[in-house]
């Protein structure tokens, strides 16, 4: 099985952050702790608007948060 070709450094930003846990973040952008468990886990990618709300809670930009790096044959 292939990895996703989105990278995410959200655990990142939540130890830096004052370790703020899964489930703040959560509460935060209006998921649950487990959805923020698989987007860290690569088990599900977050709806554009998600994403946002995530890059929101951090104040930085959704590209900072999310890499997007397909495969060298990927289209």
């Amino acid at each position: 099985m292939k990895g996703s070709a989105v990278k995410k450094r959200i655990r990142r930003f939540r130890f830096d952050n004052a370790e703020m846990t899964q489930k703040d973040l959560a509460g935060r952008v209006g998921v649950t702790r487990q959805t923020i468990v698989a987007i860290e886990n690569a088990k599900y990618s977050p709806t554009l608007e998600l994403a946002f709300k995530i890059a929101a809670v951090f104040e930085v930009g959704i590209d900072d948060i999310f890499e997007y790096a397909p495969e060298p044959n990927e289209n």
